[in-house]
């Protein structure tokens, strides 16, 4: 395993490191790429601070070339698929088309700060940040082998 991303900021919450394949982070980055130039959105599933997976999602914001939302029934699922013994909901992960790979304006002002995972992908990088009462805070991240 080696680490990459931002250096972590210290937090009340878990682990100041998540673990991901170096394949999922290429998937993420893809499917921004494929919904270009909306916004891409999906889960981040796994168990602890560990990313298992990521299972793209339909963006049903009614503006989806600037905001995202995701589809509700998908949330549902896969809460009810972890329940039944599955993969948790770490997290979310969504793009900025034609920004950063930081949380923007609008994530920072609707965030519910209930201590998820966030992926950001923007010019073709991802980064990580937990979603915490007080705001984002940067994660660093670990590639896991696949």
């Amino acid at each position: 395993m080696r680490q990459e991303g931002p250096t972590a900021n210290k937090t009340t919450h878990t682990a100041q490191i998540v673990s991901v394949s170096g394949e999922l982070v290429a998937a993420i980055v893809r499917e921004g790429e494929r919904a270009h130039p909306e916004e891409a959105c999906g889960l981040l599933l796994g168990r602890d601070d560990s990313i298992e997976r990521s299972q793209p999602a339909r963006n049903v914001h009614p503006e989806p070339r600037t905001h995202f939302e995701i589809d509700p029934q998908a949330l549902i699922d896969a809460h009810r698929s972890a329940r039944n013994g599955g993969p948790e909901v770490l997290g979310y992960y969504h793009s900025h088309p034609t920004g950063v790979s930081e949380p923007s304006t609008t994530d920072r002002a609707e965030a519910p700060g209930d201590g998820r995972i966030w992926a950001i992908v923007g010019g073709g990088d991802v980064t990580f940040w937990r979603d915490d009462e007080g705001g984002f805070v940067a994660l660093s991240y670990m590639l896991a082998d696949s």
